[in-house]
Parts: C-alpha cells; sequence; structure tokens
C-alpha cells in the first residue's frame, strides 16, 4: 500500500485494519512513505516490482499522471495495480470517494448554515484547499459550486494547505488579512485542525456561536473536538476510516488472489456534535 506520504493521519489510521486484514489473508502487508515526492514513490514501486515476490499494489499517487509507466512495468511483471481515491491509466480497480458530490454536500450544509445565521450580510470565508491532488481539486470544486449556488454574499479567499502546520499558517494569514473572518472551510481534516488550533491560539472561544468550521474527512483529534456542546467546528463529512481501510485491502487480497476486482465507491457520512463520538477509531 502506497500512501502519498503519511504526514495524513486518517492514513495512518486505515494501515492497522488494513493490515489485519491483508495478514489474516495470509499475505506480508508492505507500505512506504514517498513524502509527496512523485519520483521517491516511483521508485519504491520499481523496487516492489523486481523483489518477485509483490502480488498485487494499490496507491494514493502523489501525481497519477507520472505514476502511469511504472504501472505499466507492474503490470508487464504480472503484479495488479489498484487506486485508491483515483484512478489513472493502467488500474486495474480502485477503492473511490465521489469527491466531487462529497464537496458539494460540504457546500450545501455550509450554505444553508451561512445563510441562517448572517442572511444576505457579506461574510469573510477562508477556505482550505489543495488543487494539486484530484480529491483536493474535486472537493474544492464542489464546495465552490455549492455556495455560489446559494447565492451568498461571501468573500472568499483560497489557501492552499496539505497538513496541520499549512492550516495553521493559513489561518494566520487569513486572520491578518480579514481578522472578521467567521466562516472556515477545509477539504480534509489536518490543515482544518490546523486553523481550529490558530483560532483558539487566537483568542476565538472553542464554543463562539459565530463561528463555523466546517470540513471533510476526520480522526479521532477532530471528533473528539466536534463531539464538545456547543463547539464552533459543528459539520465533518467523513469516509468512514474502517470501512475504507478494510475495502481497500479487500480489494488487494481479491487482486493478489487473481480475483477480478471493480471500483468501488465509499460513501460519506455526515458528522456533528450528537454522534461524532460515535465514530472514534475504538467505537468502530
Amino acid at each position: 500500500m502506497s500512501f502519498a506520504g503519511l504526514d495524513i493521519q486518517i492514513w495512518n489510521d486505515m494501515l492497522p485494519f488494513m493490515e489485519t486484514v491483508v495478514t489474516d489473508a495470509g499475505f506480508e502487508f508492505v507500505t512506504d512513505d514517498p513524502k509527496w515526492d512523485v519520483n521517491t514513490q516511483v521508485s519504491d514501486w520499481e523496487s516492489w516490482i523486481v523483489r518477485g515476490d509483490i502480488k498485487a499494489i494499490m496507491g494514493y499517487p502523489a501525481q497519477s499522471d507520472a505514476m502511469v509507466a511504472v504501472t505499466q512495468q507492474a503490470t508487464d511483471a504480472g503484479i495488479p495495480v489498484l487506486g485508491y481515491g483515483s484512478t489513472w491509466e493502467g488500474v486495474q480497480a480502485a477503492v473511490v470517494l465521489d469527491h466531487k458530490a462529497d464537496g458539494l454536500k460540504a457546500g450545501e450544509r455550509a450554505a444553508e448554515w451561512i445563510k441562517e445565521n448572517y442572511g444576505d450580510e457579506k461574510v469573510d470565508v477562508g477556505f482550505l484547499g489543495y488543487p494539486d491532488t484530484d480529491l483536493g481539486r474535486l472537493r474544492g470544486e464542489g464546495i465552490k459550486e455549492a455556495l455560489d449556488a446559494a447565492g451568498l454574499n461571501l468573500n472568499i479567499n483560497e489557501h492552499s494547505v496539505l497538513n496541520l502546520d499549512d492550516g495553521y499558517a493559513a489561518a494566520q494569514n487569513q486572520l491578518n488579512a480579514f481578522p472578521d473572518t467567521k466562516v472556515w472551510l477545509a477539504i480534509a481534516n489536518d490543515p482544518a485542525l490546523g486553523a481550529y488550533q490558530a483560532l483558539i491560539d487566537s483568542g476565538v472561544s472553542p464554543t463562539d456561536d459565530s463561528m463555523l468550521l466546517l470540513n471533510l474527512d476526520a480522526t479521532d483529534a477532530e471528533l473528539k473536538i466536534i463531539g464538545e456542546e456547543g463547539s464552533f467546528w459543528r459539520y465533518a463529512f467523513i469516509p468512514v476510516t474502517r470501512q475504507i481501510a478494510e475495502a481497500n485491502a479487500a480489494m488487494l487480497v481479491a487482486a493478489a488472489n487473481g480475483e477480478p476486482v471493480e471500483d468501488k465507491v465509499i460513501p460519506t457520512t455526515e458528522v456533528t456534535s450528537a454522534n461524532a463520538l460515535d465514530y472514534l477509531l475504538e467505537n468502530q
């Protein structure tokens, strides 16, 4: 299993679930950490191909089109290649999210809250996106399309962010430029957590009823905050960690056994303070 980088907490949370399924099926579970460097990821895959004992490869590429050649090398060596989160030329099947639809759902919920709380008043929005990957681009497009369709009076400022530190810095930059920003939207959980910490450090109350933080994806760290009564981190739209991990692992095992595989779409679930704690890892 090759994630683009292991600085994304939800991917780390998925690995133990995946390893259990893979090892129970009689295989060794092998992973890497390319640290978002596509050349490193390609090199890792090439080393797996020449090992001679790798039966299937699944990946979330740092850059999808850059994996086409090494995917062909794997296929030529009789190793099926599977995608997680996106597909590219040569992939046999993938566990995918409908990123655009998920973004639309999140954006619609944000628009409802903004309209209910601010009406036609102008609202500054800090948008934490990441257009360099299919996931980030499509989620961002969905969120923004939903906001546009709502006809709200928004001043949206987009920041390209990848991890927690990026989110923290982006929130600081947003507050410097627009200190009255009340709405914060993020395409992923790590940047959202960074922004949350920056807001708290700036003096915002955790239960400020004039604030909205909404994002996609969540790990235990975010779920615990969302689960706090009155938290301004009001919504997350999440593919359940265990569900994704076990779908990935089942597809890997099937491919390794030479069985036919087909795409599987994982839906997202809306999380609020009412149900957030139900999705902690210990409760999955």
